[in-house]
C-alpha cells in the first residue's frame, strides 16, 4: 500500500461519485433545455435519423424527450432514485450512440469521408460535432451513469433507490446517508 488510508480513499471516491452525477445531472438539465426550448429544430433533427415514419410519434419524441432528459437531469441533481434514473440515461444513451454510430458511417460512406472527420448535428443539443468526439462523449456518459447504477454516490442523495434496500444486518436502508 502506498500508506493511503481507506477511509480517506473511500471519501475521495464518493466525492468524486457526488461529483459526476452532479455533471451527469447538470448535462442533461442543459441539454434538455436547449432541445426543448427548440422543438421545430430539434423535430428537423430527429427525423434525419428516420427511426420513425408516424408524424405523431415523431412529434412525441421531439415533444416528450428533452423534457424527459430534463426531470431525470433534476433527479440526478437532488439525488433522488440516482439508481433508477441512471438506468433510464443507460437505455437513452447506448441506443441513441448506436444511430449517431450507423449516421456516422452512412455519412462517411457517402462523402468518402475518414470516419473521424464526419461531422454533424447529432441532436444533443451541443450542434454541430466530431462524431468520434460525441461517440467517446457518450461513452463517458454511459460509464458514469453504470458507475451510479453500481451504488456510487449515495453521499448527498435525497433518496438514492425508490424502494428500501435491505441492508447486511437486516436492517432496512430507505436513505441515503448525508
Amino acid at each position: 500500500m502506498n500508506g493511503e488510508q481507506p477511509g480517506k480513499r473511500s471519501q475521495l471516491t464518493e466525492a468524486i461519485a457526488v461529483l459526476a452525477r452532479w455533471v451527469l445531472g447538470a448535462l442533461f438539465v442543459y441539454m434538455g433545455l436547449k432541445k426543448a426550448l427548440n422543438p421545430a429544430e430539434f423535430l428537423n433533427l430527429v427525423r434525419q435519423y428516420d427511426m420513425v415514419s408516424n408524424p405523431f410519434l415523431l412529434n412525441s419524441i421531439a415533444a416528450a424527450l428533452p423534457w424527459f432528459e430534463v426531470f431525470c437531469g433534476l433527479l440526478l441533481l437532488a439525488g433522488v432514485a440516482v439508481r433508477g434514473t441512471a438506468v433510464v440515461l443507460v437505455a437513452m444513451l447506448v441506443p441513441f450512440t448506436l444511430l449517431i454510430l450507423k449516421r456516422a458511417l452512412a455519412v462517411a460512406g457517402a462523402q468518402g469521408l475518414a470516419f473521424c472527420m464526419v461531422k454533424f448535428d447529432c441532436g444533443c443539443g451541443s450542434g454541430e460535432v466530431l462524431i468520434c468526439n460525441k461517440l467517446l462523449e457518450n461513452c463517458l456518459l454511459t460509464f458514469l451513469a453504470c458507475w451510479l447504477i453500481a451504488g456510487a454516490s449515495r453521499k448527498l442523495s435525497l433518496r438514492f433507490s425508490l424502494f428500501p434496500i435491505p441492508t447486511s444486518t437486516g436492517h432496512i436502508e430507505s436513505r441515503a446517508s448525508a
